[in-house]
């Protein structure tokens, strides 16, 4: 088994997700119901975003959102791991990534202020850099 400290974080990340999902539809459920929206009336998302207060598509967005960039950041931390650096430096900037991406989830579902929301965003994109030219370094070889 490889042990890495940069797992936590990965599994710490994928929690969240389900977090998100389960908010999501906590809020979605009954605002459908009480819209008058059917099932299937929801195979556009834009029939929901135009029908539902934009209150709970932010959960759904930002669900969505968890889908997109954290994929790298699973990718990298899982290739980290394998080849032995996914410990000390690269465990804690995981870690930043993480709690960027959790703030940023509760900042985009709740008040959605957008510029707080690029400002996470972008410090978390560094963050996940650092960790791609971290795995960079070892994967190439690269002697500094």
């Amino acid at each position: 088994m490889i042990e890495s400290q940069i797992l936590q974080p990965v599994v710490a990340l994928m929690v969240w997700t389900m977090i998100m999902w389960l908010w999501m539809y906590a809020t979605r459920i009954p605002a459908m119901s009480e819209a008058g929206i059917e099932p299937n009336d929801a195979r556009r998302t834009k029939a929901l975003d135009e029908e539902l207060p934009a209150e709970v598509q932010w959960k759904a967005h930002n669900y969505n959102h968890l889908h997109e960039a954290p994929t790298v950041f699973y990718a990298v931390a899982l290739l980290l791991a394998l080849v032995g650096s996914g410990d000390g430096m690269n465990a804690l900037i995981a870690w930043i990534y993480v709690g960027l991406r959790v703030i940023h989830s509760l900042v985009q579902a709740t008040a959605n202020v957008v510029m707080v929301r690029f400002v996470l965003y972008a410090l978390s994109s560094v963050a996940l850099m650092v960790l791609i030219f971290h795995a960079a370094i070892v994967v190439f070889d690269i002697h500094m």
